[in-house]
């Protein structure tokens, strides 16, 4: 799978979650999301527990500009402890993310409202695109949504959630 995503520092996520609904975004949970980075020679790899149920992760990213596109793989953990140990043992842990996201959906988009540990309040968005889809027909989407929250391109963060934790 792919996606088309943007992150940002957003101060009210309130002000976003209304501007985002007058868009015609819904908002469809708030999740509790404990994010596991691993030791991987590429990409990126986590395991994510989430509301009681675990998916591991694995994605790279194209650095392309303000967007960035992401080609990713999940699975579903039936046994995250277990799962989490294996991997702390034969991979390394790098780093330990948590955060309280409210998801607000729109036909493929996604915008998450992240409530992060030790870093504070971020936004992200994420168009997701089919592997035989061009990501180009999701820039519009991405755009107005960014627009509307009034996120300029120099707001943008070109970086995951652990690797801002690990320079501070």
């Amino acid at each position: 799978m792919k996606n088309l995503e943007a992150k940002f520092r957003l101060v009210n996520h309130a002000a976003a979650e209304a501007r985002a609904t007058a868009l015609g975004y819904t908002r469809r949970a708030t999740l509790n999301q404990r994010d596991t980075f691993f030791r991987v020679a590429n990409g990126k790899l986590k395991l994510r527990e989430e509301n009681g149920a675990a998916v591991l992760i694995f994605y790279h990213r194209d650095e392309s500009g303000p967007l960035m596109l992401s080609n990713y793989e999940l699975v579903r953990i039936a046994d995250p402890p277990q799962m989490l140990r294996i991997l702390e043992d034969a991979l390394g842990t790098i780093a330990v993310v948590e955060k309280v996201r409210t998801l607000l959906m729109r036909n493929n988009v996604r915008l998450h409202l992240d409530k992060v540990a030790n870093l504070g309040n971020f936004g992200e968005i994420e168009a997701v695109i089919a592997d035989d889809d061009d990501p180009e027909r999701s820039r519009g989407a991405v755009e107005e949504i960014l627009a509307a929250l009034g996120v300029a391109p120099s707001d943008l963060i070109d970086m995951s959630y652990f690797e801002m934790l690990a320079k501070s």
